[in-house]
């Protein structure tokens, strides 16, 4: 045999081996998803048990008990916004064994308004949004009693003598920063009133103290039949099932405009796809079982069931569009 020809038969059969490998680890990776897992899942929680992130992981873990036939054992870990559960999820181990349901604060607010240890992007592996719902616009009918849609309220802010007052959750919550988004795209001047948290803002607002809040759809879920409230636009990109005679922002003359609260299940970074695949299609099949829909939907949540690829593009999009909101809202941005 000539040297030319034993050369093309030695890398022949290094393409040989090199394929067999592939073909090994390709097994190898399928075998360890469908073996997964073998021991007990920590699903960490960045609240405190009662809340609405503890009650939706606390479904996605008693349907992956269930299909999966080992132990996830919900842990609530707070502290700092949600930043210390994030970081300790971002440094365990890659092997599908420490799960995260994250809300969309620690991802696509958190970075921007405080130091964490961790990177939004680089650290987790998105597996899927489990549930999302919309931030609904409320005024007081007593403030505001001829106002019956968001143009109206435009028109109102603008011929006010003085700047209009509007209530939120706290600096830097989602239900300030929707509001800085909708204040920037109608180009308004309003007065922000700082509450420590939803409740206390839909207490004034109900009173009759401030005339407008852009909370979170599960604050209005009681207090829909009431007469002190109106409700005039959500902020998702379609309409709230919970809401569907309710119009959207978009549709009220601001198209493009979204922004909506998630929960979503996460692992950290490098955890092997064909695990975080089959996690993942237990959530898309959970969010399919109508039973887990009302569950979800008593909370003021809508089951969504997204691919780790659509989860992925929601994380990016949000850090845009907050990003944005917070550098508006004179808030620290430590993100570029």
């Amino acid at each position: 045999m000539s040297i030319k020809r034993a050369a093309q038969a030695v890398r022949l059969a290094a393409l040989g081996c090199a394929a067999a490998l592939v073909l090994v680890d390709a097994v190898a990776s399928t075998a360890a998803a469908q073996a997964w897992p073998q021991r007990a899942v920590r699903v960490i929680v960045p609240f405190a048990a009662g809340g609405n992130t503890d009650a939706i992981a606390r479904i996605a873990a008693e349907r992956l008990a269930q299909v999966t036939g080992q132990q996830f054992v919900v842990e609530n870990r707070t502290g700092a916004g949600g930043a210390i559960a994030a970081e300790a999820v971002a440094k365990a181990s890659p092997d599908g064994y420490t799960l995260f349901v994250s809300s969309v604060a620690q991802l696509a607010v958190l970075p921007y308004i405080q130091t964490v240890g961790y990177d939004p992007v680089k650290d987790f592996a998105p597996i899927s949004i489990i549930g999302s719902n919309p931030l609904v616009l409320g005024i007081s009918t007593t403030v505001l009693p001829t106002v019956k849609s968001l143009r109206d309220l435009i028109a109102h802010v603008r011929a006010s003598p003085v700047k209009v007052p509007y209530a939120s959750g706290g600096t830097g919550s989602l239900s300030h920063l929707v509001m800085i988004m909708l204040v920037q795209r109608a180009g308004l001047a309003m007065e922000h009133v700082n509450y420590k948290g939803g409740a206390p803002a839909m207490v004034d607002l109900l009173g009759g103290q401030v005339p407008m809040y852009f909370g979170n759809v599960a604050d209005y879920v009681a207090h829909v039949q009431s007469d002190k409230l109106r409700l005039l636009a959500s902020s998702g990109e379609r309409r709230s099932s919970l809401f569907p005679e309710l119009p959207t922002v978009a549709e009220s003359g601001y198209p493009g405009f979204r922004l909506v609260t998630w929960n979503g299940l996460l692992a950290p970074a490098k955890t092997p796809a064909v695990i975080v695949d089959r996690a993942a299609r237990i959530m898309v099949d959970m969010a399919r079982d109508p039973v887990i829909v009302r569950r979800l939907e008593q909370i003021g949540v809508e089951a969504i069931g997204s691919t780790p690829g659509e989860f992925s593009t929601a994380i990016a999009n949000d850090l845009h569009s907050l990003g944005d909101a917070i550098s508006a809202a004179g808030l620290r941005v430590d993100r570029p």
